[in-house]
């Protein structure tokens, strides 16, 4: 399956046809759209939208901003082949979603579609009918600027709540919070390590966290003090046979290791602090425990993906042959984790989460 991003998605508006007005997907709804311009590489996408049917005009139509914060809203929920419902992704909210959802599906990789509606109450299940979806078929594009319904006839979608992360209260050390990093930045880099941990229990596996971040504060006790969190890298028997390893993977944000002799995962969180320097310890460690197989792992926002490929791409690098773990992916795994017991999950489970991209 492929992966789409918000800068694939603005490029794509940025390719339509110009100098025309665009009509909605839903042929009642009367009115038009304009693009003024789309910013790269990511939005945001500026419109003009008017009704003719009440006397408006282009002219006296205000411009009108798509965020990139929607393109990426749109990109975390699409997967080749399931349809999504716009309004659901939103929730609502934001008043130009349907003008974003109408200008996505004038593209070539995207087509509207009507699934059926799964219905359950009371025990007694129906299909319904649909509401309006979007669909990416990027191996079946068609004609650029054209609006194309795809029959989908006999598929049906049940409706789940959407997914909810809830993060547990943390406390930072007052020397974990330095001048040239945000607090917010801070947090949000010890919530993934967290969640880390949490997938990591879950499957079992025993974790390191970076020396520098195990005073955090969580659920009332430091961090360093939870069940399944390695206290002394040290003690790690599959390390003693590589001088200078242990020494080497200190700060290294994340380790997993299972059953002391097998390491899933070496990996490091990259939270709007660079990627170099993450890829960098853990080369450094890779060069003392090069023996030791295991994968490399880089934790980052969505909207970097583009950023960590190109990084992890570069020739001091490649021979690492690093993964890439979306903070989207990385939360989706930590939910099922919490709601779920798994049990019997093998390695290659996680490769479904984490993306290969060394080209």
């Amino acid at each position: 399956m492929g992966k789409i991003t918000a800068s694939n998605l603005a490029k794509a508006i940025n390719n339509l046809p110009r100098n025309i007005d665009y009509t909605y997907i839903n042929p009642k709804t009367s009115g038009k759209i304009f693009i003024e311009d789309v910013r790269s590489p990511e939005g945001p996408i500026h419109i003009r939208r008017w009704n003719p049917n009440k006397g408006e005009t282009k002219k006296d139509a205000g411009v009108e901003s798509i965020s990139s914060e929607m393109l990426w809203r749109i990109a975390n929920a699409l997967s080749e082949g399931d349809p999504i419902n716009v309004d659901r992704v939103f929730g609502g909210s934001y008043n130009t979603r349907s003008v974003l959802e109408t200008l996505i599906a004038h593209t070539p990789e995207f087509y509207y579609c009507y699934p059926g509606r799964i219905k359950d109450v009371g025990g007694v299940t129906s299909i319904e009918k649909g509401h309006k979806h979007l669909l990416w078929l990027p191996n079946e594009p068609h004609e650029n600027g054209r609006l194309c319904e795809r029959n989908v006839e006999g598929m049906a979608v049940s409706e789940i709540p959407m997914q909810t992360i809830t993060y547990d209260a943390i406390t930072l050390p007052d020397s974990y919070v330095v001048d040239d990093i945000d607090i917010d930045v801070a947090r949000r880099h010890i919530q993934m390590q967290i969640a880390l941990y949490c997938i990591g229990f879950q499957l079992g596996y025993s974790t390191y966290i970076a020396r520098n971040d195990s005073g955090v504060i969580y659920q009332d006790s430091p961090l360093i003090q939870h069940e399944g969190i390695i206290k002394n890298m040290n003690d790690e028997t599959m390390l003693s046979g590589f001088p200078n390893a242990a020494d080497s993977a200190s700060l290294i944000d994340c380790i997993w290791f299972q059953n002391r002799h097998l390491m899933p995962a070496v990996m490091e969180v990259e939270h709007s602090t660079g990627v170099i320097s993450g890829l960098d310890r853990m080369n450094r460690f890779r060069q003392y425990a090069g023996a030791i197989m295991t994968r490399y792992v880089i934790v980052a926002p969505d909207e970097d993906r583009d950023t960590v490929i190109e990084k992890i791409n570069r020739p001091e690098f490649r021979d690492m042959d690093a993964r890439y773990f979306p903070y989207s992916s990385v939360e989706e795994l930590y939910s099922i984790c919490k709601k779920r017991n798994l049990k019997g999950v093998t390695e290659q489970f996680l490769d479904c989460y984490m993306e290969k991209v060394v080209t």
